[in-house]
């Protein structure tokens, strides 16, 4: 059966958050009139996530189905993949299961989507949902925590520029991803031993090149729920050096063959004259502000990004030529 939209939520060990997220979305208002389902797509937990889905499963609304599927490749683009193969819907909103949406989040994206046809995809606001205080002036690097606080008014993103909705709280249209988006991702996003990421994004910017607009929705608030540990120094700086080695991978993705080479020497151009200004600026504070050091981790990422880029090139052409 077709229906309207399709609430996803990629996990892993997500037992002891789901059934916040899971007790909101039964909570929806003004869905009367909506044909939606919910699935929670296991990345190869290994708690009970399984277990608390199917016990909630047992006392569900029939109204709108909840569905589980497990999906043993690690890594949340792989998660996301197998959601769009088995939603039933057009509209797919995904939800990370730390990110509570507010009553009315599926009726203003469904409303949304219907109101922009050309919407490829499309993200509202993210708000931090703090266990403790952030550090002093945080607000310069809260979007690597995916929040999203763009104002009231509906507007264009920036693929240009690498302005897009995190994959925390963004919808989808399930065609313009198959038709549009390989079916494997080169950016698999964070998975153990590795926090590279840019995941998110790599899906959006085919949709773009494809001529599908990217926008802003105002009426979609979700509350991105933040553990004291994710603001502590070595997991932000940890988590800024992923969000930056990929900036190459992803500028990548809408260049043509021949200017590749430009985009190349301009990360790099850039990147270093953003390093050395905020060395300048900052001096010895870099090292007792919390906030000034990621900032530079970020600049060094990204500095370092085309050899990355370079490196993973490489590697995927040996193995080629190893394993045709």
């Amino acid at each position: 059966m077709s229906l309207d939209f399709t609430v996803a939520i990629p996990t892993y060990n997500g037992a002891s958050r789901l059934p916040a997220i899971l007790d909101r979305l039964k909570t929806q208002v003004q869905v009367d009139q909506i044909a939606w389902e919910i699935i929670i797509v296991d990345n190869n937990s290994k708690d009970d996530t399984a277990k608390v889905v199917q016990e909630y499963q047992a006392n569900w609304p029939e109204a709108f189905p909840l569905k589980y599927y497990f999906e043993a490749e690690q890594g949340a683009a792989f998660a996301r993949v197998r959601a769009v193969q088995e939603a039933q819907a057009e509209l797919i909103g995904f939800i990370d299961d730390d990110n509570l949406p507010a009553p009315d989040w599926v009726s203003a994206a469904y409303s949304f989507g219907q109101e922009h046809p050309k919407a490829g995809a499309y993200g509202g606001q993210i708000h931090g949902d703090y266990e403790v205080a952030p550090p002093e002036n945080f607000r310069r690097i809260q979007s690597f925590l995916a929040i999203r606080e763009r104002g009231s008014k509906p507007h264009l993103y920036d693929p240009e520029n690498l302005s897009l909705p995190p994959a925390a709280a963004v919808v989808v249209r399930k065609s313009v991803w198959y038709n549009h988006v390989p079916s494997r991702p080169k950016l698999s996003g964070k998975v153990r031993g590795s926090m590279v990421q840019g995941d998110d994004y790599e899906p959006l910017l085919y949709m773009y090149r494809a001529g599908w607009e990217i926008w802003y929705n105002p009426a979609m608030h979700t509350h991105h729920q933040i553990p004291h540990w994710r603001l502590e120094r070595d997991y932000l700086m940890s988590l800024v050096r992923g969000s930056s080695l990929c900036i190459c991978d992803l500028r990548m993705i809408n260049a043509k063959s021949w200017q590749k080479p430009i985009v190349f020497t301009k990360i790099l151009l850039g990147s270093t004259r953003r390093t050395l200004l905020h060395v300048l600026k900052y001096r010895g504070k870099i090292k007792t502000d919390l906030i000034a050091a990621c900032e530079m981790e970020f600049f060094l990422g990204s500095l370092l990004s085309p050899f990355y880029f370079l490196n993973k090139t490489l590697k995927s052409k040996t193995t080629a030529l190893r394993d045709p």
